[in-house]
């Protein structure tokens, strides 16, 4: 297949481009505007294969994203270009309803557009996958409760309300229009390349640098984790085996209270980093509970049993496993997480034209 993956050079885009191209034949054209978390050195590994093409192209530029369906003719979209950062759309909502609502009308579009131009069997053969998040559903009542593919949406944030937005144009495009989608509702992920501001990233970077590990409120907050390679995987099985207009939630069985996340990666460090930065004991004692941020959604649960009765998807990590090959990860890759914290990633690119 050719597919036309947006976002790719996100966290969990480049996890997914990387995917395809070290273990399929497929062929990977990545469309990315390149904001402040995308950065194409994610994708070093695999940017020169003869099967990977960059295009850096906004999702809202109806003309151009017209032109690269043109020119590539791909087989399948998997839409993952999307703003994600929960308190950047508290701060400043109108990028996230651009990005989030009306790019992906402008995708939809230009994918009928092209779907509409296609012969019948290359017609009853494209796909357009929609990749979203376990947020639309809002909180989690009971404790034992999961969110399950029929849950009803219940936006908290301004992010997630425009990712529950464009679900509902995607459905809307299959069900009015015959547009082949799917839909993929995630649980919260982690692992190698995830921009430093994410709570687990944050929390490594700072302790190794004896900086404060802020925890918002009493760090009860419960989500579902999910190891970013075992999500590559699932949508993968999703695009090439899901069922047209169906949607199947992605999670990792891992349910863990942000504060026990914060805790274990200080209890790994310890045993990986045991020379602390000067001034600090234990890394534990770095731990900052700071004011709780507005509708701070307690509890996310995604029930995945559809996903892996459906396609034989299962996680392959366990939250233990695919933490400590994460915390290795920035142990052992500081040259890349430098380069972002210090801007270097952006200016480089800024000099290039993006």
């Amino acid at each position: 297949m050719k597919i036309l993956i947006t976002g790719g050079a996100g966290f969990i885009g480049s996890a997914l481009v990387r995917h395809i191209i070290e273990n399929t034949s497929d062929t990977v054209i990545n469309v990315d505007k390149l904001t402040y978390a995308g950065n194409t050195e994610s994708l070093s590994s695999i940017e020169l294969s003869e099967r990977y093409f960059f295009e850096q192209v906004d999702i809202c530029d109806r003309e151009n994203i017209d032109i690269l369906f043109d020119k590539y003719q791909p087989d399948a979209v998997m839409h993952l270009a999307a703003e994600s950062h929960v308190d950047r759309s508290i701060d400043g909502p109108s990028d996230f309803i651009e990005t989030n609502i009306i790019g992906t009308y402008q995708l939809l579009e230009s994918a009928r557009n092209y779907w509409g131009s296609l012969g019948d069997i290359e017609k009853q053969s494209f796909r357009f996958h929609h990749i979203s998040t376990d947020e639309v559903f809002g909180d989690l009542e009971g404790p034992n409760d999961l969110f399950t593919e029929k849950t009803p949406y219940a936006p908290s944030s301004p992010y997630s309300a425009s990712k529950a937005s464009s679900d509902h144009l995607v459905r809307a495009w299959q069900r009015t229009y015959g547009l082949p989608t799917i839909i993929t509702n995630c649980s919260n992920n982690y692992g190698p390349y995830h921009f430093p501001e994410k709570l687990i990233p944050l929390v490594i970077l700072n302790a190794l640098k004896g900086k404060e590990l802020p925890v918002y409120g009493d760090g009860l907050q419960i989500r579902d984790w999910l190891y970013v390679e075992d999500h590559a995987r699932a949508l993968y099985k999703v695009l090439t085996n899901g069922a047209i207009g169906e949607t199947y939630n992605i999670g990792g069985h891992n349910e863990k209270a942000n504060i026990d996340v914060v805790k274990t990666i200080c209890n790994l460090l310890e045993e990986l980093v045991p020379e602390k930065p000067a001034g600090v004991e234990q890394y534990q004692d770095l731990i900052t509970f700071v004011v709780d941020r507005p509708g701070h959604d307690v509890r996310y649960a995604i029930d995945a049993t559809k996903i892996e009765n459906d396609l034989g998807w299962k996680p392959e990590e366990t939250f233990e496993s695919g933490l400590r090959k994460t915390v290795k990860w920035y142990l052992n890759n500081t040259k890349w997480w430098e380069r972002v914290l210090d801007g270097s990633y952006s200016l480089e690119r800024l000099g290039k034209g993006a």
